[in-house]
C-alpha cells in the first residue's frame, strides 16, 4: 500500500511539474508573440505598421526626377455599418512633395457609432519614409446615423525614399470602437428604468 502511495505521489508530482512547465511556456510564447510578429512583418513586408502620430511637414527640395505611385485601398469590417471611400484610388507624388487626398466616411445605419481606420503600408520599408501630417487614423471618428464626413489625408514622402520603391500602397481598414463606459451607463439606465 505504501508502495502504491509512493507511485501515486511521483505521478502527481510529475503532472504538476508538466502543468507548471506548460503554463510557463504559454506565458513565454504570449510574451514573445508581438516581437515575433514584428519580425515576421518586417521580413515578409506584410502589414507595414504606420506611426500614428502627426508629423510636421519638412521643407525639403522636391525630387522632380522621379514619381512614386501611391495607391489607396479601403476596407470595412464586420460590426461597423460604415462605408469608406477615397477620392482618388491612386496618385503620383514626387519624393519631398506634400500631397492631399480626401476620404469619405458614411454611416449606413440610423444610429450613432464610432470607428477607427487602421493603416497598413506596403512595402514595409516605405513606412519610415511616409510622413503623415494630418490623418483620420490618428483618432476615433464618431458619425451620427446616416451621416457622411469627408476628411483629408495630408502626407509627405521623404526625399530619401529608396530608389527601388516605385509604388506604395496604403490600406485602411475600418474597425468598430466600443465605448464600454458609455455602453455600461446606457445599459444601467435602461435596467433601472425597466425595473421601476
Amino acid at each position: 500500500m505504501a508502495d502504491n502511495n509512493s507511485v501515486q505521489s511521483v505521478g502527481v508530482r510529475r503532472t504538476v511539474i508538466r502543468t507548471v512547465a506548460a503554463l510557463i511556456g504559454m506565458f513565454a510564447f504570449a510574451f514573445a508573440l508581438v516581437p515575433l510578429y514584428d519580425v515576421f512583418c518586417r521580413v515578409t513586408g506584410l502589414n507595414g505598421k504606420v506611426d500614428t502620430t502627426a508629423k510636421a511637414i519638412i521643407h525639403e527640395e522636391v525630387d522632380q526626377s522621379r514619381y512614386i505611385t501611391v495607391q489607396f485601398i479601403t476596407r470595412g469590417s464586420a460590426g461597423l455599418p460604415w462605408q469608406m471611400s477615397v477620392e482618388n484610388r491612386q496618385m503620383r507624388v514626387h519624393p519631398g512633395q506634400t500631397a492631399e487626398v480626401d476620404f469619405t466616411f458614411t454611416n449606413n445605419s440610423g444610429a450613432e457609432s464610432w470607428g477607427r481606420a487602421v493603416p497598413s503600408v506596403s512595402p514595409s520599408s516605405a513606412t519610415t519614409h511616409l510622413r503623415k501630417v494630418s490623418c483620420f487614423c490618428f483618432q476615433e471618428q464618431q458619425l451620427q446615423g446616416d451621416e457622411r464626413l469627408t476628411i483629408p489625408l495630408i502626407f509627405q514622402l521623404a526625399r530619401d525614399l529608396p530608389k527601388d520603391i516605385n509604388t506604395i500602397t496604403l490600406v485602411y481598414t475600418l474597425y468598430p470602437v466600443h465605448h464600454l463606459a458609455k455602453d455600461i451607463s446606457k445599459n444601467d439606465n435602461n435596467t433601472i428604468g425597466d425595473s421601476i
